[in-house]
């Protein structure tokens, strides 16, 4: 397998295969990305088309100054965000029981595989009921593994905004996983 640069650049001088191998190295966080961004699979997989089409029209715009997935990313980001917005009526119908959908939590082994999906939907629901701008400044840097400094020239703010976004989204999240933990069966 040829290195990431290796791959660049015959991408940039059209070698679709040397593309699809170097978009093929970042697919996973792509996915997280733009599922965790739009909500649902169907708006996921739209994204992620979109994001290959931009980036292949727009290769020759990336400049390396920062590194290729960080750049493929924020197309992702920006792509279901797009999506998103379009769609901004059909955002509340969401399949939280979708088990291919990413989730911010590490699989140690420690906790058992029922409680584990609990958690995972919980944390599902968290997500969707968070402000957009929280919510992508989390997506961005669990998923996306994006700087403070990256996270805040894509959403245009200061890096202490994103600081301070990122802290109540995760102040956020863990209110409601706890607040939806209580809520009993049924309602």
């Amino acid at each position: 397998m040829m290195d990431e640069t290796a791959l660049l650049m015959q991408a940039r001088s059209g070698d679709q295969h040397a593309f699809a191998e170097l978009v093929g190295m970042h697919k996973n966080r792509v996915w997280a990305v733009c599922l965790n961004i739009a909500g649902n699979r169907q708006d996921a997989e739209d994204a992620v088309q979109d994001t290959l089409i931009a980036a292949w029209q727009h290769l020759d715009k990336f400049r390396g100054e920062a590194r290729f997935s960080t750049w493929l990313h924020r197309v992702a980001a920006n792509a279901a965000l797009a999506l998103v917005r379009k769609r901004k009526p059909q955002t509340d119908t969401v399949d939280f029981n979708d088990p291919d959908r990413p989730v911010l939590l590490d699989d140690d082994g420690s906790v058992a595989f029922d409680d584990r999906l609990a958690i995972r939907d919980q944390l599902r629901v968290a997500l969707a009921e968070i402000p957009e701008e929280f919510r992508i400044a989390i997506v961005l840097r669990e998923f996306g593994d994006m700087s403070y400094n990256e996270i805040a020239e894509h959403q245009g703010v200061g890096v202490q905004t994103v600081k301070s976004r990122l802290n109540r989204a995760r102040t956020q999240l863990a209110e409601r996983m706890r607040a939806n933990e209580q809520v009993p069966e049924g309602s």
